[in-house]
């Protein structure tokens, strides 16, 4: 979420492609399937996915993990980040015949990465795992700094707004989001998801000081959705339009009648699940944890 809109399956850097493993406990001629938590600042990043003209957290990801394996590696991820959007929890995995440790392969990929891309955790999973296609729910950070001057220290982290918001009537707005829904007011004119249907589980705001975190989890998200929802919510928040209008958005199923699509700083990628079977590691998705 985009926000984001889900990882394509291509090989964009020109490496091979990954082994497909036949189903099993994730081993196969060698090869074993990997899984990674990674945590990323995309302030300088064209995104997630390897682009020509620009830097990308997946290119740098790919190269650090190809010094550890002494091969190439492509990597397929849970939910693909735009420009500037920053994750928590994002989540990938790759094959390879390398006998390393999962220390090993922490240790040394976070030694080959730029400061602001680091893997969190390691682990081996069976072939039937896939970070994109295995996800159960997405959940997603949007922050906000309200005060009257801008801070340094959350440039680039954080949409700031010197303009007073109150957070009931946004909260108010938010709860007639909830639940499946066509969300078609909400996502980008260039989203090529198949279906603008998605089911929100919770979309909530929280006051940490001067930092508004709007909190949303789903089954997935369409592209700029996240955004979308954010820009709408600040509008009602301002003043600038009636609490009835998210609810009225929706309804109207046309993204041309939806509001200002709000910056890509301010989100986070913050966990994504998965079934229970696979025992992968979780984080705390919630905002105190990254201050």
């Amino acid at each position: 979420m985009q926000t984001l809109s889900i990882c394509a399956q291509s090989n964009p850097g020109g490496s091979p492609a990954a082994a497909v493993l036949p189903p099993g406990d994730g081993e196969s001629g060698g090869y074993r399937r990997i899984a990674l938590g990674v945590e990323y600042d995309g302030s300088h990043y064209c995104g997630w996915q390897f682009q020509p003209h620009g830097p990308s957290v997946q290119q740098a990801l790919q190269e650090a993990l190809a010094r550890v394996a002494n091969h190439p590696v492509t990597v397929h991820c849970a939910g693909r980040t735009d420009s500037g959007v920053h994750a928590l929890g994002q989540v990938v995995h790759f094959d390879s015949a390398a006998a390393r440790s999962e220390r090993a392969w922490l240790l040394g990929t976070n030694v080959h990465l730029p400061a602001d891309i680091a893997v969190q955790w390691v682990q081996t999973v069976g072939a039937g795992f896939h970070a994109r296609f295995s996800a159960l729910a997405r959940h997603y950070r949007y922050l906000i700094l309200r005060r009257p001057a801008r801070s340094a220290l959350w440039h680039r982290r954080a949409v700031w707004t010197h303009r007073p918001l109150a957070l009931p009537p946004m909260q108010t707005a938010a709860r007639a989001l909830i639940g499946r829904h066509d969300f078609s007011s909400f996502r980008a004119l260039a989203c090529q998801a198949r279906s603008p249907v998605r089911t929100l589980h919770y979309l909530e705001l929280r006051e940490h000081g001067d930092l508004i975190e709007i909190a949303v989890g789903a089954d997935g998200f369409l592209h700029h959705m996240v955004r979308n929802l954010a820009g709408v919510l600040l509008a009602i928040g301002r003043g600038d339009a009636p609490v009835t209008w998210a609810a009225e958005l929706l309804a109207r199923r046309d993204r041309n009648q939806g509001g200002v699509t709000a910056p890509a700083h301010g989100l986070y990628l913050a966990q994504v699940d998965y079934p229970a079977h696979f025992h992968l590691p979780r984080r705390d998705d919630g905002l105190p944890g990254m201050l």
